[in-house]
């Protein structure tokens, strides 16, 4: 099962075989632990849950639940799967589980930016500045006389980032297994340091 819990490191780029200078993401996989095993049977659906980043804070119901790992891990997630892989309660996952080459889909929690006007977050233009202009950076009209209201969506200032984001379709560009980094191609949402869950494209 191609999937990790990991952190964002930072960016470099990497002189591939063509001579080409390509950006590079690199995540660090610390191992990730199997915590349940969902079944049709007992829970109506197939899945897998894995734990990422050990913690000694955590509170008693969680601990109770992740007993049987026998590790008190910070981060849960779920992975779906349509058939359960061959894993057991309390095995590890790192890095070699992907391979360079591997298509993968990243998600993470987007830079928060703050409240934002409509230029800066949904790319308006801005009006003119000659000729007595002075609509310089308002979003200007919203809406006509009908329907004397606002359609939900309407593009407006207000919180910019700070969301859920994911991007697919990458590549592994290097992974080592030594130091637990995988490498993928191109950009990953969210800052340093942040959590980012690495998924093959077919899981």
């Amino acid at each position: 099962m191609k999937a990790l819990l990991t952190k964002k490191i930072g960016m470099m780029s990497i002189i591939t075989e063509k001579g080409e200078a390509i950006g590079v993401t690199l995540l660090a996989a610390e191992p990730n632990i199997v915590t349940q095993k969902k079944t049709t049977d007992n829970d109506g659906y197939e899945a897998v849950q894995i734990g990422g980043v050990e913690s000694k804070k955590i509170n008693k119901p969680e601990a109770g639940h992740l007993k049987p790992a026998a590790k008190l891990m910070k981060y849960l997630r779920e992975i779906r799967v349509d058939d359960q892989p061959d894993l057991n309660v309390g095995d590890q996952l790192d890095a070699a589980v992907f391979t360079v080459g591997d298509s993968v889909q990243v998600t993470g929690t987007s830079k928060g930016k703050g409240f934002a006007g409509t230029i800066k977050r949904h790319n308006f233009k801005r009006g003119r500045k000659t000729h007595g202009g002075r609509s310089y950076r308002r979003p200007g009209s919203i809406g006509s006389m009908y329907p004397q209201r606002i359609f939900p969506g309407k593009k407006m200032a207000g919180q910019m980032g700070g969301v859920q984001v994911t991007v697919k379709n990458l590549k592994v560009a290097l992974v080592d297994t030594e130091h637990n980094v995988i490498g993928v191609t191109g950009a990953v949402p969210g800052p340093n340091k942040s959590l980012v869950m690495l998924k093959g494209a077919d899981v």
